[in-house]
């Protein structure tokens, strides 16, 4: 097992120390959290061990689990890989391209690993269908919250809808274009609404729009392709796949038939493919135990992470 040790114990640093306690691949020995009334508070409630200095909890893990606020990320990042540690770290995975880029090429000289945070990954709706997404040409997102102040000290580009831009970079192979983008802000001093479009090379459009002042929330991506239309509720985690092929000569009574302008037939089929009932949060810490201990790349790589923040910093350079 490896031994893991968690930056960080906010509200979702706190979620990773009780999913690594859980896991079957980690050893959790504790965690650091520059509050110490906090840290301690958690420690008497849950059991896990309280490190109180970073370089000391450092030095007694394998793997670093960086789940603090993104201004910290770099500097995090670099004491662990400075002494050869595999690096877990959250999304955004810092706050600059550069700092971003400082952090690959050190992974590469000490030759260890480094996962992103980008969780939507591995939500069970889009696992059903992301093998069906193929060369998309349109794509619409809407991720939208209710305010929450723990997420207001970055635009809300960074903290929600990178989500989609990781998405879109993965199941779209091609290079952006063009970005265009307003955003505002409303409570924050950074932008509470933002909406983007994003240009690829290759023709494909994707229009996202991300709030945190929200009345309900939503987190649902349509992907428009040749012959097909794929929607993924994220938040629900539900997926709808409709399809298009030729109409048979003889259809059913009951087989949908659309007729274009030009007399051509489409025979209308729809597919709901099954969901599996997973954690994604876990599924995504063990499955870097897995490219740790099998030395493969992690399914999302800091090179990932790194592309989602450059088009993130394209999108908020429009505002």
């Amino acid at each position: 097992m490896l031994k893991a040790g968690v930056l960080g114990a906010g509200h979702l640093g706190k979620i990773h120390l009780r999913l690594l306690n859980q896991s079957e691949k980690y050893d959790l020995v504790g965690f650091y959290d520059s509050d110490e009334a906090n840290a301690k508070k958690i420690e008497a409630e849950f059991g896990y061990k309280y490190f109180n200095s970073i370089d000391n909890l450092i030095d007694a893990v394998d793997m670093v689990d960086i789940v603090t606020p993104t201004l910290s990320h770099y500097e995090c990042a670099k004491k662990a890989i400075a002494k050869g540690k595999h690096i877990f770290i959250e999304k955004p995975i810092t706050n600059t391209v550069e700092e971003a880029e400082h952090i690959r090429e050190l992974l590469a000289q000490h030759n260890i690993r480094g996962q992103g945070g980008h969780v939507e990954r591995f939500n069970p709706a889009y696992l059903a269908v992301k093998d069906q997404i193929v060369n998309p040409m349109f794509i619409e997102t809407h991720r939208l919250a209710e305010f929450n102040p723990r997420g207001t000290d970055v635009p809300v580009v960074l903290d929600l809808m990178i989500h989609d831009i990781d998405i879109i970079l993965s199941v779209v192979k091609s290079k952006v274009k063009n970005v265009y983008a307003s955003g505002v802000s409303v409570i924050s001093d950074t932008p509470d609404i933002a909406n983007a479009r994003l240009e690829f090379e290759n023709g494909c459009v994707a229009n996202l729009t991300a709030s945190r002042i929200s009345l309900k929330n939503m987190r649902k991506s349509r992907f428009f392709q040749k012959d097909a239309y794929i929607s993924v509720d994220f938040l629900e985690k539900k997926c709808e796949v409709v399809k298009m092929k030729d109409a048979p000569k003889n259809p059913g009574d009951f087989d949908m038939i659309l007729q274009n302008a030009e007399g051509v037939k489409k025979q209308i089929y729809f597919d709901n493919p099954e969901i599996a009932n997973n954690n994604a949060i876990l599924d995504e810490l063990n499955s870097f135990a897995e490219a740790i201990n099998n030395n493969r790349s992690p399914i999302v790589t800091l090179h990932d992470g790194t592309e989602a923040l450059r088009v993130a910093t394209m999108i908020i350079d429009q505002f």
